[in-house]
């Protein structure tokens, strides 16, 4: 399968509407810099490797200046994201703006400047080829804190993701966690988004639900987990961006 073909089924939803409240800055988290660039540059870099010109990002916060930013650097399409109701909400905001063709989205989030190309192709081939519902791009990590849990069966197979602030103390020893990166079937992704709700410990819509939405209904879950787990690095406090930052810039070793 060319990159050619590839390219044109695949979309990119990055998520960039938030507030990045716990950066204690009045600019959008997106907007700060990491050794010189806007966070979501980096971000947008990799989409479009893999989509092309099929990438479209949430914007909320400082929705007109996130836009002019990137539309300066890349022609993609925009979503907006009015009230932060939370990841799963924000996906649904981008659905209109997918084109007619695309089968496959993959979900980013504007915070993830390490996720580089290699990792993105490598998961829309795997997902191409295993054809399931869903494909999660996990990591496995001495210290889980923060992160969502990636529940499995004793066979191995997804049951669910458990979001930290709802694991059980059982859960959280779990060290299988989500990036929050995905590759979805599109049309699994449309009605799997109709029948997320918010009754969790954030009153929020969770992305994160329609894995346990798929393993109810049968659905063929994928786990591909990430072969370095410093490109799963958010940011989400200033010290995060001095991590991340030093290891773009050969500081630290990831």
């Amino acid at each position: 399968m060319t990159a050619e073909s590839i390219e044109e089924r695949i979309a990119v939803i990055i998520l960039a509407a938030g507030k990045g409240t716990r950066m204690r800055s009045r600019s959008a988290k997106v907007l700060h810099s990491v050794a010189g660039r806007p966070m979501i540059l980096y971000v947008i870099d990799a989409a479009v490797h893999i989509a092309g010109g099929n990438v479209v990002v949430v914007i909320g916060t400082q929705a007109e200046e996130v836009r002019a930013l990137v539309t300066d650097y890349a022609d993609v399409e925009f979503a907006v994201q009015k009230n932060q109701l939370g990841t799963g909400h924000a996906a649904m905001c981008a659905l209109p703006a997918l084109g007619a063709d695309v089968e496959h989205v993959v979900v980013l989030c504007g915070d993830v400047p390490l996720i580089t190309p290699k990792t993105l192709d490598r998961l829309v081939r795997s997902h191409i080829s295993l054809n399931p519902a869903i494909t999660i791009l996990g990591a496995r990590i001495d210290d889980p804190s923060g992160y969502g849990r990636i529940k499995q069966k004793a066979d191995g197979a997804v049951e669910r993701i458990v979001e930290q602030a709802d694991a059980t103390d059982e859960e959280k020893k779990i060290n299988t966690v989500n990036t929050g990166i995905y590759c979805i079937n599109r049309e699994f992704l449309r009605t799997a988004l109709a029948r997320i709700g918010s009754d969790n410990a954030q009153n929020e819509m969770y992305l994160t639900d329609i894995v346990g939405i798929a393993a109810e209904a049968g659905k063929k879950i994928e786990l591909l987990l990430c072969s370095d787990s410093s490109e799963m690095c958010g940011i989400n406090t200033r010290d995060d961006l001095e991590r991340v930052e030093a290891i773009i810039l050969g500081n630290e070793k990831p």
